[in-house]
């Protein structure tokens, strides 16, 4: 029985005026979306994973202990961009549109508008980065009224389409470009690694932005697709992890309970849910522990 996941949200702001003070510009805007995540998964949240980054946010930050689920990925990023259930957005499953009679499920962003599209007339500048998945139209002659840029967006980088290769992605646009990335002339890394490209890219654009509208706010968002399948991970970050998860499901879970607890951020009388699978009737147990190195990757 396949557990269900949730995705991470971080939102980030800066340059926020006190009430009192003479008014200032409005704050930079960052949102960054893990995909398929686990509530526990962060060492922020009671999860073993190493992830120091984002776990200094949230000692700095707010952590959230109740939130809403859209249980798949594109509904919950088409919640998420346009502020409203995933149904009123038009994508409330997954890409296939169910026809007319169900405009809740047509498979596609419907003419709500994005958070870039609202804080454009602000005078915000937008960026997008990483996955999309909001269009069932991810191909270069196909239309192109959903992709970042029609919706709000002034520059993007990633996947269209919902999930791939984490070391040749499929979809992969530039603005609205297809390219390869073993043939992109403005990123050549030694090793391609799509959740390293994202990273690459959203500082770039912080950075351009910095140089060439200073004087703007910016709103920044940042889709990674780890941690959804495939499970793809760097050498180095499965080898970190090497023998961690070997006693199964059963130990991670309890530490994580506890973990969690310690942190404030559960009650202990609510007890645990019951255990979905049985790990000694996995039997490729290295595959069935593969997530925990790829969200890894991600910090």
């Amino acid at each position: 029985m396949k557990r269900m996941l949730c995705s991470l949200c971080l939102i980030l702001t800066g340059g926020l005026a006190a009430a009192e003070e003479p008014a200032r510009k409005p704050p930079n805007i960052v949102v960054i979306l893990s995909d398929d995540m686990g509530f526990s998964d962060l060492g922020c949240y009671g999860g073993e994973i190493p992830t120091p980054n984002l776990d200094s946010l949230a000692a700095d930050g707010l952590r959230f202990t109740q939130f809403y689920n859209c249980a798949r990925c594109c509904p919950t990023r088409a919640s998420l961009l346009t502020g409203l259930y995933p149904h009123q957005a038009g994508v409330g499953h997954m890409m296939e549109d169910k026809g007319a009679a169900f405009p809740g499920y047509r498979g596609d962003l419907n003419k709500s508008r994005t958070i870039a599209e609202m804080l454009k007339p602000a005078g915000y500048r937008n960026y997008a980065v990483g996955k999309w998945h909001v269009t069932k139209h991810a191909g270069k002659d196909g239309p192109k009224e959903n992709w970042p840029l029609s919706r709000g967006f002034d520059h993007y980088y990633g996947t269209i389409h919902g999930a791939g290769s984490f070391f040749d992605p499929s979809s992969l646009i530039r603005d609205e470009t297809m390219i390869s990335p073993f043939a992109d002339p403005e990123y050549k890394p030694d090793t391609y690694y799509y959740t390293d490209a994202i990273t690459h890219h959203a500082v770039r654009f912080v950075g351009e932005h910095n140089k060439e509208h200073a004087k703007d706010p910016f709103f920044l968002y940042v889709a990674y697709t780890a941690a959804h399948w495939p499970m793809h991970a760097l050498p180095e970050d499965i080898a970190k992890q090497k023998g961690k998860y070997d006693g199964g499901y059963e130990p991670i879970r309890k530490a994580r309970f506890e973990k969690a607890a310690k942190l404030g951020l559960i009650d202990t009388k609510q007890g645990m849910s019951p255990q979905a699978g049985d790990w000694a009737k996995v039997g490729d147990k290295k595959w069935g522990s593969s997530e925990k190195f790829v969200l890894g990757s991600m910090d």
